[in-house]
């Protein structure tokens, strides 16, 4: 139980919710014809390495 309430707690970091709401506004404008889907997936694929980047680089 602990080990669930720390890891919603690290759900909540702003560095996720940054990462989250750029992965959902480029999602939606790729869905609305805005952008391209292969920018949506260059933009989303360093997102998403940056993040995990700096996850990993925290653990270690």
């Amino acid at each position: 139980m602990k080990k669930l309430t720390e890891n919603l707690a690290n759900l909540v970091k702003v560095k996720t919710i940054v990462t989250l709401v750029v992965i959902t506004v480029f999602a939606v404008l790729a869905l609305k014809g805005a952008i391209s889907a292969d920018n949506v997936l260059m933009i989303v694929s360093t997102v998403i390495a940056f993040y995990f980047g700096t996850q990993h680089e925290k653990k270690t």
